[in-house]
């Protein structure tokens, strides 16, 4: 029996993939047409992703209408129940079935397998093909209510992975040399509420151990960065880098968004962690409803006030199931794409002067050759390309000397 894997959405369901792959006992094939069973691992954050999705479905079974099409994620959880009544599928399984993988797979009858959201993984990934960096879950769930998400719906309230469990991965991992780890969730600052610890006390198990060269993380909320948090960050193993989730700029907005943080504490904060060293990412939504112009301008004045390097900017699309999607859908398409793009320069110019203003040597893990260049990210989370004769892939290299143009170039 042969196995495709197809993977949609966020670090959490490729850290989720790659755990079904490490558990699967048959033959995990990498093309689609070859495949007796195709599971897709899906993301339902946008209407747009289950949209993604049932096309990708009609894709492949055109592609390969002899394989049996498994759909596990969180639109097994928002649109599951659809796709399986209307024979889209042969089954469909929830996140705390994809554990069993090799009794899920081995189905001979159409099956629709939800159960709960409670569930915490049991197993561990221990080995990863193909890859540098290996990415870590921590946690499950969120206790947020954003208007515009469906994510606490369908992953469940936030619940964390024993230590024991994530340390000893790491340790596995270590050992079949990887050295680089970025952990994940769907609610990161939340972690150990429930098992009477935190991020902060975990990080610093995690560096405890020798072979980790660099902890990435993903993305905090700025409610919960803590003394105790802020107390560990200049530990030299963490990247220069954190991911602090605004969403917007403007405080009306924000209530708007069911959103905790407010504008003057986070500039506060984003403006400490600049002064410690760090370079800073952020999400930010346009075109929500209730963004009027003068919410906009407001915003992107008050944008401009932020030290911020890197941006995930997003085109609002309302969500079935949210908050969101019941108010008046006020900001036309062209306006969103708009300010997008304004946001978007913004922060590359602020990137490009961050790089001018902190040229410090480079410490970056290669992880390909493309194009003539070997690629990897600094401690600043900025792309670098390098020419070299020599291979560089897997191995980590101090730049000194680089050229600072759309992204960072040098010579070794």
């Amino acid at each position: 029996m042969k196995v495709y894997f197809k993977t949609f959405g966020c670090r959490t369901n490729i850290y989720d993939t790659e755990l079904m792959q490490s558990l699967v006992n048959s033959e995990v094939v990498h093309d689609e047409t070859k495949a007796d069973i195709i599971v897709i691992n899906s993301c339902t954050v946008t209407n747009s992703a289950d949209s993604n999705l049932r096309n990708y479905i009609s894709q492949v079974n055109r592609k390969n209408p002899n394989a049996k099409v498994l759909v596990t994620g969180c639109s097994a959880h928002s649109i599951g129940e659809e796709l399986y009544k209307d024979e889209r599928v042969f089954g469909v399984f929830g996140h705390s079935e994809k554990e069993k993988i090799n009794e899920i797979i081995s189905k001979n009858e159409r099956f629709y397998k939800i159960s709960d959201l409670n569930f915490v993984n049991e197993n561990i990934v221990t080995d990863i093909t193909g890859k540098t960096r290996a990415f870590i879950k921590i946690q499950e769930g969120c206790d947020f209510d954003c208007a515009y998400c469906i994510i606490p719906k369908v992953r469940g309230n936030a619940r964390s992975m024993t230590e024991d469990k994530i340390l000893s991965q790491i340790e596995i991992l270590s050992k079949n040399g990887f050295s680089e780890f970025i952990l994940t969730g769907i609610n990161m600052g939340s972690y150990g509420k429930d098992t009477n610890t935190s991020l902060a006390k975990l990080l610093k198990k995690i560096f405890a151990i020798p072979a980790v060269k660099r902890v990435r993380l993903g993305s905090l909320e700025p409610s919960q960065i803590d003394e105790e948090f802020m107390d560990i960050i200049q530990n030299e193993k963490l990247e220069r880098h954190l991911h602090i989730a605004l969403q917007y700029s403007d405080d009306e907005m924000l209530r708007i968004m069911k959103r905790r943080n407010r504008v003057n504490k986070t500039l506060s904060l984003f403006n400490k962690l600049t002064d410690m060293g760090f370079a800073l990412g952020t999400d930010f939504i346009v075109g929500h409803p209730g963004e009027t112009e003068e919410i906009f301008a407001r915003a992107y004045e008050t944008l401009k006030k932020f030290p911020i390097t890197h941006i995930h900017t997003f085109r609002y699309s309302p969500r079935a199931g949210t908050y969101s999607a019941t108010l008046k859908q006020n900001v036309p398409g062209d306006i969103a794409k708009k300010r997008h793009k304004k946001v978007e320069e913004l922060i590359q110019g602020k990137n490009l002067e961050f790089r001018k203003n902190s040229k410090v040597p480079l410490k970056v893990l290669i992880e390909e050759e493309k194009n003539g260049y070997y690629q990897g990210f600094d401690q600043f989370f900025n792309k670098v390309l390098i020419k070299s004769r020599d291979n560089l892939v897997h191995q980590w290299i101090t730049v000194d000397e680089y050229e600072i143009k759309d992204k960072n170039y040098a010579e070794k």
